[in-house]
């Protein structure tokens, strides 16, 4: 078993998992970003030696609105990516990520908790493969393996003075989600 399928082993423990995510094959790259010359000379720039996963994601932002972008994990930096345009939003470097939190039960988001910047909110399909990526390429950076907390309520800070606190609640038919300003 590969360390992608012994993390998401672990996750399946303590959290409420779909039906499709139980056996899913990892890919890494959705977007075939190897084709995309304008990406490949971004990571080659910031000297980034391999990416490890490429999607479409959904970003929320300070004041709760959703917007399409791209995410990029490479072996030492996540980047996030205008969706359209493929403009270079932010860039995470991996050694500044704390931690990553995400409910128990079975939705599509989770927030990069960065200390020394401010946190993200964001929403994917594909949330496991996401967290299995960061929590290996973390710890082949660091000494300090990536805290993962599953929690069904979780704050993040969307600026260095604003904080968000997310809620999870399982309901018939599904998870209902609050974000509240604090």
């Amino acid at each position: 078993m590969g360390k992608e399928g012994e993390i998401e082993e672990g996750m399946m423990a303590a959290k409420v998992r779909r039906r499709i995510s139980l056996n899913r094959q990892y890919h890494g790259d959705y977007l075939n970003v190897k084709s995309n010359q304008n990406i490949f000379n971004l990571l080659q720039k910031q000297g980034d030696k391999k990416l490890l996963f490429a999607d479409n994601i959904l970003k929320v932002n300070g004041s709760g609105k959703i917007k399409r972008q791209v995410l990029l994990i490479s072996d030492v930096a996540a980047y996030l990516l205008d969706a359209q345009w493929g403009n270079l939003k932010r860039r995470i470097a991996l050694k500044a990520v704390e931690k990553v939190c995400l409910s128990e039960l079975s939705d599509n988001f989770f927030a990069i908790i960065v200390p020394t910047e401010y946190d993200t909110l964001l929403a994917s399909s594909r949330k496991t493969e996401i967290v299995a990526v960061l929590v290996e390429a973390i710890k082949k950076l660091t000494d300090n393996p990536l805290e993962v907390i599953l929690s069904n309520r979780f704050e993040y800070c969307v600026a260095s003075d604003s904080t968000r606190e997310m809620f999870f609640e399982e309901v018939e038919g599904g998870v209902k989600t609050r974000i509240v300003k604090k």
